[in-house]
């Protein structure tokens, strides 16, 4: 833990008991501030009562008498309308952060390493710990990814803090000045909750706004919106690396001929990296190595670390490989940009797909639809994802994802198709059926498991 001992005698309340607001709790009450603190959660409440925080609604407190409001990130604060508890702190002139600003006032030496992006923030995230891990290197990884800050180690200025960092947490870390911060890509997600393109993509642009002329910006430019944000950053003081995942001529770092190339020259073949498929990959490959050449490790190390990444789980996670199959769980894959970086890397495809929809459903996936032998649709946009798919590829309704699994694996074995890829890469949210898209990702991992190594079993067929 890092105790929150700057907020010491202060006065805040915490609005959000999940895995962070507990650790927020937690961190606040040891560094001596007094917590207030609410959830609609009965059990989380009370979780919050035995770690000595007052359990008080909003609107019951006197927010003339708050220092802070520490709001969860998944709580709206602006759109598409304030949360009651933001909107009372807003009116009573009560600033609004997150657990992620508690913790820089915390740790003002520490080298700070944060990375955004609509998608692949994870997997380079991860990656770029599990580099200065391999470098021997005083390093802690969270943010939006695993651990909250706050249940970090102590470090000062031998540590390392590599944050990945939503939309949402960016707006509530005003004081965000990372020594290398880096911008992945950008496509429409989350506009609800940002009032537009427009609103989300400066949400995205804050990670830059605090830095200084000896800092690192590193901007994927394999999309326009954020290739715009590194002309203007070109424009103000940090170091400026352009990165591509494709032969991208404008990169500084960009990917060709099966390797990293800068200033027209190879630095590393990805050839070896086996769980970095696909050009998203090779782009998240460019940014870690960017980030760590920055941060002063070896090339011949960060090679060592690329190779050795395992991957991460829900992000075309290769389950297994049998009979000539792969079953891969990109559960991670939420929206069609996600699903299209999948599908761009597999050939042919049995590809799972549905949930709840995102805006533009799959239309912008046409591009691949020639990849895809056959579709297996699942939960609340199968009927419009078979509208979309038509007679461009052929589709099964299954409703379910252990049917959608089950008949998939059916239709692979019988074809036996060389390069045949059975993917779960939904292209949608996962709220209609699961939890969340972790619990999607086990199902489906679980249910490949049981078909390939301990037999079919009752398969089931739509």
């Amino acid at each position: 833990m890092i105790p929150c001992h700057s907020k010491s005698g202060k006065r805040l309340f915490v609005m959000g008991l999940g895995l962070s607001g507990l650790a927020t709790v937690e961190a606040l009450v040891e560094g001596g501030a007094e917590v207030l603190a609410w959830d609609d959660s009965d059990e989380r409440r009370a979780s919050a009562g035995r770690r000595d925080a007052t359990i008080e609604s909003p609107d019951a407190v006197d927010w003339s008498g708050i220092d802070y409001l520490v709001l969860s990130p998944g709580i709206p604060h602006t759109y598409p309308e304030p949360h009651p508890a933001a909107a009372k702190a807003k009116a009573a002139g009560v600033p609004i952060i997150g657990d992620v600003e508690l913790m820089l006032a915390e740790c003002p030496d520490a080298r700070v390493i944060a990375i955004t992006g609509t998608n692949g923030k994870s997997t380079t995230t991860a990656l770029i710990g599990h580099i200065f891990e391999t470098a021997g290197k005083k390093v802690e990884v969270g943010g939006n990814l695993g651990t909250p800050v706050l249940s970090f180690e102590p470090f000062d200025a031998d540590g390392t803090c590599i944050l990945e960092l939503s939309s949402y947490q960016l707006e509530l870390a005003p004081s965000l000045a990372p020594e290398i911060a880096i911008l992945l890509n950008i496509s429409p997600d989350h506009l609800d909750r940002h009032g537009g393109l427009r609103g989300y993509i400066a949400a995205k642009a804050r990670i830059f706004a605090n830095q200084s002329a000896g800092d690192t910006a590193i901007v994927g430019i394999d999309d326009p919106d954020a290739a715009a944000i590194a002309d203007r950053i070109d424009a103000l003081a940090p170091k400026l690396m352009r990165i591509s995942g494709k032969d991208n001529a404008a990169a500084d770092l960009r990917y060709s001929g099966a390797s990293l190339v800068a200033c027209g020259k190879p630095v590393l073949s990805l050839a070896p990296a086996k769980t970095l498929p696909g050009d998203h990959n090779h782009q998240n490959a460019a940014a870690a190595f960017a980030a760590c050449r920055a941060a002063g490790i070896d090339s011949a190390v960060i090679a060592e670390a690329i190779f050795s990444f395992p991957g991460l789980a829900h992000r075309q996670e290769l389950v297994v490989e049998r009979d000539g199959i792969r079953y891969v769980n990109d559960s991670k894959a939420t929206n069609a940009d996600a699903a299209e970086r999948a599908l761009g890397c597999y050939d042919p495809i049995y590809w799972i797909a549905g949930g709840r929809a995102k805006e533009g459903g799959i239309a912008p996936l046409k591009p691949c639809f020639s990849r895809i032998r056959h579709a297996f649709l699942i939960g609340e946009s199968a009927p419009s994802f078979g509208k979309t798919l038509g007679d461009a590829v052929p589709h099964t309704q299954c409703g379910t994802l252990d049917k959608a699994v089950d008949a998939a694996h059916l239709m692979a074995r019988e074809e036996h198709l060389p390069g045949a890829t059975l993917l779960l890469s939904p292209a949608a949210a996962s709220f209609d059926q699961f939890d969340n898209f972790e619990q999607r990702g086990d199902r489906f991992r679980d249910r490949v498991l049981r078909l390939t190594g301990t037999g079919e079993g009752e398969v089931t067929r739509p």
